[in-house]
């Protein structure tokens, strides 16, 4: 009985997430339609081709808008909602737990449908900001996998490299733990890596490609670490 209430609570929480992405989808989708209809009634009476164009156009475009429209919406909507993750370890059907799963629902529906095209841009910082990320100036994000934001710190002129997984979350033995991770200035994150919660890397430091730095683990400033699980240079070479 206990395994089919369980079930049955996780299909009603997937079917009201559905029901919550229509309505961003639905309301970031306003301005772009408004666009394309303008679009296609003012070339209505134009040729066919450019009648043509004018509505693929309109389409196009009306998809950037939709993007930053969903971006602006779902951070205004964590920010007035003051959705911030607690540090812990939490029950998987808890408060936190389902708070936790909501918070991610909303950064999904971003990274699904429209991240690929801000990545690298200052438009990736605006929206790891707006999710409630501490960040500082000139951070590179090349990768769509940084989750958990309001658990993530990240000092000035760090780079986040391609694929790399940067998260505050883990489930271990049936249970939620959540912890901040920390990430100074000047730090480079390797390709296709993973920072899982709890690291603290120290400024200047280096995380080689495909590195898999494990829960907790503390990098020294300008130190390198490579391999799975990542490991020093420093403390190797000494």
């Amino acid at each position: 009985m206990k395994s089919l209430l369980m079930t049955l609570g996780q299909l009603l929480f997937t079917v009201l997430m559905y029901l919550m992405g229509s309505v961003f989808f639905g309301i970031a989708l306003i301005p772009s339609l408004m666009f394309f209809f303008y679009v296609s009634e003012i070339t209505l009476t134009s040729s066919p081709w450019i009648h043509l164009f004018a509505m693929g156009f309109g389409i196009a475009f009306g998809y950037f808008v939709f993007g930053f429209s969903l971006i602006l919406l779902v951070g205004l909507f964590r920010w007035c909602l003051r959705l911030q993750l607690k540090e812990g370890v939490h029950p998987l059907f808890s408060k936190e737990a389902l708070k936790w799963a909501f918070v991610s629902s909303l950064y999904l529906m971003i990274n699904f449908t429209f991240i690929d095209f801000i990545l690298l841009t200052p438009l990736a910082n605006l929206l790891f900001r707006l999710l409630g990320a501490k960040l500082g100036r000139n951070v590179q994000f090349n990768s769509r996998h940084v989750y958990d934001a309001t658990l993530i710190e990240i000092g000035d002129n760090t780079v986040i490299g391609g694929g790399s997984i940067v998260l505050g979350h883990i489930v271990e033995r049936g249970r939620l733990k959540l912890k901040k991770v920390k990430i100074g200035k000047n730090v480079t994150i390797g390709s296709h890596s993973t920072i899982m919660p709890g690291c603290e890397i120290g400024d200047g430091a280096v995380i080689g490609a495909s590195a898999v730095l494990l829960k907790d683990t503390k990098v020294e400033s300008r130190d390198v670490w490579f391999g799975v699980p990542a490991t020093s240079v420093r403390h190797k070479n000494p």
